[in-house]
C-alpha cells in the first residue's frame, strides 16, 4: 500500500479513536467545550465524538473521502477554540499536563493540512 493509499486511512483512524474517547472519556472532554455554546458540554462531547466516528467513516470508503476530507478539514478549524480552552483552564495545572494542553494547539495547523491534501489527493481541487 502507498503512502497516499495509507494517508486517508491512518488519518480515519486518527478520528476514530478521538471518536471512541468521546464516548469512553467523555468527562475529560466535557471540561473543555466552550461555555459559549448552547445547551450542556455532554451533549456537545457526544456530537462531536458521532462527528469524528462519522469522518472517520467516510475517510475509510474511497467514494466518500474527498467529502469526508473537505469536512474533516472544516472540523479541525472548528475545534481550535475548544484546545485555546483547554490551555488556559489548564495554565495553572503541574508542567505536564499544562504542557500537553499547549502542545495541542500548534497540532491543529497539520491536522487541517493532512486532511486537505487527503481532498485533494482523492480527486477534485480544494
Amino acid at each position: 500500500m502507498s503512502r497516499s493509499e495509507r494517508s486517508p486511512l491512518l488519518l480515519a483512524g486518527l478520528l476514530a479513536t478521538a471518536g471512541v474517547a468521546h464516548f469512553a472519556q467523555p468527562r475529560t472532554f466535557d471540561a473543555i467545550v466552550p461555555r459559549s455554546l448552547p445547551g450542556e458540554p455532554r451533549a456537545w462531547t457526544y456530537a462531536s465524538g458521532v462527528a469524528e466516528l462519522a469522518l472517520a467513516a467516510g475517510l475509510a470508503l474511497p467514494r466518500t473521502r474527498r467529502a469526508a476530507a473537505l469536512t474533516a478539514t472544516a472540523f479541525f478549524v472548528g475545534v481550535f477554540p475548544a484546545n485555546v480552552k483547554m490551555a488556559w483552564d489548564w495554565r495553572h495545572r503541574p508542567t505536564p499536563q499544562k504542557a500537553a494542553a499547549l502542545g495541542r494547539l500548534p497540532v491543529q495547523a497539520p491536522l487541517v493540512l493532512w486532511a486537505r491534501g487527503v481532498a485533494r489527493s482523492s480527486g477534485g481541487r480544494s
